[in-house]
C-alpha cells in the first residue's frame, strides 16, 4: 500500500516483556513491501529470513521470485490479491479460478502458503465502490481454492485499518462503525464459515503523533508507566498495543463474533522522519519492535485476550525508498538493502548474528551487567518503577518481602534497584530495557550481597 493507515482510534496501554528465547516463534512475521528499486535478490531474503526467527511473512502481492525463493523454508506466507483484482473476482468464479491457477498453484507444495489476503483495507474512507464486491471476491477465491488445492488448507480474508472502528477508547467501548454493519457482518460470517482470521492493522506510532506528549510515547512503547484504567472491563492497561487489540476484540464480540481470530497484519515504527513527525527515530523503532517482540514472546496476551500471543507481522522488512509521502513512510525498514539490520530488533537466532553483504556482524543485545537506579533518582520514581516492575509477568519480587534473601536493607532504593533488575534480566538485556524514564544505567558492578544474589552476568 503506498501509505501507512493514518486513522488511528486513541487508546493506551502495558509493557509485558517476559520471554523465553526459542528458535522461532510461530506468532512473529514480518511485511515484504515491494514499492523499490534496491531490493536484495530474493534468495538473499530468503536466506535473512532464515537467520532470524521469523517465520511468516506477508506480501501484498504475488511476486513469484520471492515465492520460488521461499520454497521449502517452512517460513508461512500470506499473499494478496490487489484492490483491482477485486472487480473481476466478485464477478466471475472462472477469474478466480485463473487467479489460483497463476498465483497459487505453481508454488505448492513448496512454498507454504497460509492466507490470501483479497485486497488491503478496501473499508477504509475513501472509495466505497469496492466494500460491496469484497465478500462476493472472498467467496469465489475460496471457492477456487477449495476445487483445485483442497489439501492445501488457504485460508481467504481481508485487511482492516483501525479506521473500520467507530471507537475504541476505553477498549471495552470497542464497537465497528454504524455504516460497516451489513458489510463486516458478511465477512465475520464467512470468516467463521471458513475458519478464516480477523486481519487488522494498528499503529500505535500515529496515536503517537497526534499526542508527542513523553507519557504517550511510554505507552506506545511498552515502557513503564502507570497504566490507564478500563472502568468497563474493570482492566488496566500500560500499553498501547493491547488496548487497541483488545478494542478490536469488543467490537468483534459486540458484532456476535467473539470466537474470530485476530490477526495484526501490520504494525511498525519509522526510525528517520520528517522534522514535524515526531518520534521517529532509530531509539523509538527499536524501543517499539524490541519491545513488541518481547511482548509477544512472553505470552502474556492482552488482559481480554491473556496466555496467548496474537500472531503479528511487523512492517517492514525493508524500506521501501519509491513510495511517495513523507519520509517516514520511506523509514520503517527492519533491514537494509545490504542486509545488514537498520537496529537490533531481537529477531534474530540464539547464537547467530545478521550481517551485511560485506560480513561485518550486526551488534548484539547489550547482554552484559546488571539494571539499577541512578544515584539522582528520587524515592518517588523509585516507587513507581518498584510497583511496575512487580506487576509484570516472570519478575519474582517475593526475595525483596519481608522475610526474603533481599529484604535488607528495607528501603525503596534497594527493594527498586532488585526488581528493576529483574525486568531488564527477563526481557532481554538491550541497553533500553534499563531505562525506567531516565531513573536507571547499567553497571558491571555486581550489586548483590550477602545472601541476596541479583541475576545477571558482568561480561
Amino acid at each position: 500500500m503506498p501509505y501507512r493507515s493514518r486513522f488511528f482510534l486513541l487508546v493506551i496501554s502495558p509493557l509485558i516483556l517476559t520471554f523465553p528465547f526459542a528458535e522461532s516463534q510461530s506468532f512473529v512475521g514480518v511485511n515484504y513491501g515491494e514499492v523499490a528499486d534496491n531490493l536484495p535478490p530474493p534468495e538473499a531474503t530468503a536466506r535473512l529470513l532464515e537467520s532470524t526467527t521469523v517465520s511468516k511473512i506477508r506480501l501484498y502481492g504475488t511476486d513469484p521470485p520471492i515465492l520460488r525463493a521461499l520454497a521449502g523454508t517452512n517460513i508461512s506466507v500470506i499473499i494478496g490479491a490487489a484492490d483491482g483484482d477485486i472487480p473481476s473476482l466478485a464477478s466471475d468464479p472462472s477469474a478466480a479460478r485463473r487467479w489460483v491457477s497463476a498465483n497459487v498453484l505453481p508454488f505448492l507444495p513448496a512454498t507454504a502458503i497460509s492466507v490470501v489476503s483479497v485486497g488491503n483495507e478496501v473499508l477504509a474512507p475513501g472509495d466505497a465502490s469496492l466494500g460491496p464486491q469484497l465478500l462476493p471476491a472472498m467467496r469465489n477465491l475460496h471457492s477456487a481454492l477449495s476445487e483445485a488445492a483442497p489439501s492445501a488448507g488457504i485460508k481467504v480474508s481481508t485487511v482492516h485499518s483501525m479506521a473500520v472502528l467507530a471507537s475504541s477508547e476505553p477498549p471495552s467501548a470497542g464497537a465497528f462503525r454504524a455504516d460497516l454493519t451489513s458489510t463486516l457482518a458478511g465477512v465475520l460470517g464467512f470468516l467463521r464459515e471458513t475458519g478464516a482470521p480477523f486481519m487488522i492493522n494498528p499503529y500505535p506510532y500515529f496515536a503517537y503523533q497526534s499526542d508527542p506528549r513523553p507519557e504517550t510515547l511510554a505507552f506506545c512503547l511498552f515502557r513503564p508507566n502507570p497504566g490507564r484504567f478500563d472502568s468497563g472491563s474493570k482492566l488496566t492497561y500500560t500499553n498501547m498495543f493491547d488496548a487497541q487489540l483488545d478494542a478490536v476484540k469488543s467490537a468483534l464480540t459486540a458484532a456476535g463474533f467473539s470466537e474470530a481470530e485476530v490477526v495484526v497484519a501490520e504494525t511498525g515504527w519509522p526510525y528517520r522522519g520528517d522534522q514535524d513527525e515526531a518520534g521517529a527515530t532509530v531509539d523509538n523503532a527499536k524501543a517499539f519492535n524490541g519491545n513488541l517482540v518481547a511482548h509477544l514472546r512472553s505470552m502474556a496476551g492482552t488482559p481480554l485476550m491473556p496466555g496467548r500471543s496474537v500472531d503479528t507481522y511487523i512492517f517492514a522488512l525493508y524500506d521501501e525508498d519509491l513510495k511517495p509521502g513523507p519520509t517516514s513512510e520511506r523509514s520503517f525498514g527492519l533491514f537494509r538493502a545490504d542486509l545488514s539490520p537498520v537496529y537490533d530488533a531481537g529477531l534474530a537466532k540464539t547464537g547467530t548474528t545478521q550481517g551485511n553483504s560485506t560480513g561485518t556482524p550486526a551488534r548484539k543485545p547489550a547482554a552484559a551487567g546488571w539494571c539499577v537506579p541512578k544515584a539522582e533518582a528520587t524515592d518517588e520514581d523509585l516507587q513507581a518503577n518498584l510497583d511496575y516492575a512487580c506487576a509484570q509477568q516472570g519478575v519474582d519480587c517475593r526475595p525483596i518481602q519481608e522475610g526474603g534473601t533481599c529484604y535488607l536493607p528495607n528501603t525503596v532504593r534497594s527493594h527498586a534497584a532488585y526488581a528493576m533488575n529483574q525486568l531488564y534480566q527477563n526481557t532481554g538485556r538491550h541497553g533500553w530495557d534499563c531505562d525506567f524514564r531516565k531513573t536507571a544505567v547499567l553497571t558491571r558492578d555486581n550489586p548483590g550481597y550477602a545472601t541476596c544474589v541479583y541475576s545477571g552476568a558482568g561480561s
